[in-house]
């Protein structure tokens, strides 16, 4: 059982994005670096100062890139591990029923064999007290009673065959369970190993995510300080220029939200289950993504979507943006994006098809932004809703 495992492994190939151990490959192109003594050099000259800026900024909108693309490559293995995380539940819990069923088949089957064995005693007793043909013959006035108890023999006979039968039928059905315990308990050990090794797997790439992003921020803080040295700015106000740029351009990669033709009629938000929903992971800012994370003070994406909507006394599914989708689709609940209100779940995937993967969920706060729990680089915040590969529906939990 795979658990979308190799579906996964094509994704990311896709990509171009695979990992070995805890490395990433392909390597990413180390950027060419200004020194401060170019950098100092460059303010002689205003062609050469603007060229340096721009060398800059290029630098730092290639880090960004590349921290993008690892935070989707982290989702991704964080969903495959929740996913298989479920599948070692849903095993478990056959395990445990057909652990009962065989209990209960072998003791109607060894139930069926004393019956049996306590007919057959009581034929054979009846038997040894006389030979009724013969009783018959020479005391014709108890034929009546002789000719009943041939018949309740004859009855008894036929009873004992039938429950012969159903002593074979109880065993081998017994016997039938045991052989599914067995495959069912291998399947689990199997599951429980494919499970750990994608928890290692999302570890690391967690880890990788951490470190380039770690990498990257080091690396930015010298850009920012290099643009303040040549612009004569303060590096703060120079992070917040960049950041800005930043985010207009993934804006800029898809221009407008998707659209999508209506499924069904989906009734209203109800706004207290929302507003509690939104007030609890709001509680939640600032607090750290750690893979798995489900409370009380870290998170992932589906991990702070489920605890939202559960403080407001809705299950949206379980700990997995795939699940929590499946959930709200199998209830009739998804809007088009068009129709998107406040408190709507939203997905990313980088499949088209309605029973694809979603490696990322976040709550629609309105006017254009989320609230999520985005990476294990970053900790739970509000942020314009990102349009690059969004799922064109949207879930309403409190409909």
């Amino acid at each position: 059982m795979k658990l979308g495992r190799n579906k996964l492994i094509a994704a990311l190939a896709g990509a171009g994005i695979l990992f070995s151990g805890v490395l990433l490959s392909p390597a990413y192109a180390v950027p060419d670096y200004p020194t401060a003594a170019e950098v100092a050099k460059a303010k002689a000259s205003v062609q050469t100062k603007k060229d340096m800026v721009e060398r800059i900024e290029g630098i730092l909108e290639t880090l960004q890139e590349e921290a993008d693309a690892l935070e989707i490559v982290a989702l991704q293995k964080n969903e495959a591990y929740n996913q298989a995380t479920e599948q070692v539940a849903l095993m478990a819990a056959k395990v445990e029923g057909l652990e009962a069923k065989v209990l209960l088949s072998e003791k109607q089957a060894e139930d069926a064999k004393v019956q049996l064995a306590q007919i057959v005693g009581k034929m054979y007793r009846d038997q040894a007290s006389g030979n009724m043909t013969m009783e018959l013959f020479f005391n014709p006035a108890n034929a009546e009673d002789l000719l009943y108890q041939l018949t309740m023999q004859d009855m008894l006979a036929q009873r004992t065959g039938a429950i012969y039968e159903a002593a074979l039928e109880k065993q081998t059905q017994a016997q039938a369970l045991a052989l599914e315990l067995d495959s069912a308990k291998a399947e689990l050990v199997g599951i429980e190993a494919e499970a750990k090794q994608l928890l290692e797997e999302a570890e690391a790439a967690a880890d990788a995510v951490i470190a380039k992003v770690q990498e990257s921020e080091r690396q930015r803080a010298t850009m920012m300080s290099q643009l303040a040295t040549l612009k004569d700015t303060a590096a703060d106000l120079e992070r917040q220029r960049i950041e800005g740029l930043e985010a207009e351009r993934r804006q800029n990669l898809v221009k407008s939200a998707p659209t999508a033709p209506e499924l069904y009629s989906v009734g209203d938000p109800n706004w207290a289950e929302v507003e509690t929903a939104i007030a609890f992971a709001s509680e939640q800012l600032g607090e750290r993504y750690v893979l798995g994370g489900s409370g009380p003070n870290v998170w992932d994406c589906s991990g702070i979507t489920m605890k939202a909507y559960a403080a407001a006394g809705i299950y949206i599914g379980w700990h997995s943006a795939t699940a929590q989708y499946n959930v709200m689709a199998s209830k009739q609940k998804l809007v088009p994006f068009q129709n998107i209100q406040r408190g709507d779940l939203i997905w990313w995937s980088k499949e088209r098809a309605f029973s694809g993967d979603k490696y990322h969920v976040a709550i629609y706060l309105g006017d254009g932004m989320m609230l999520e729990a985005p990476n294990p680089a970053r900790t739970v915040r509000i942020v314009p809703v990102r349009y690059g590969e969004i799922w064109p529906y949207a879930g309403r939990p409190s409909a």
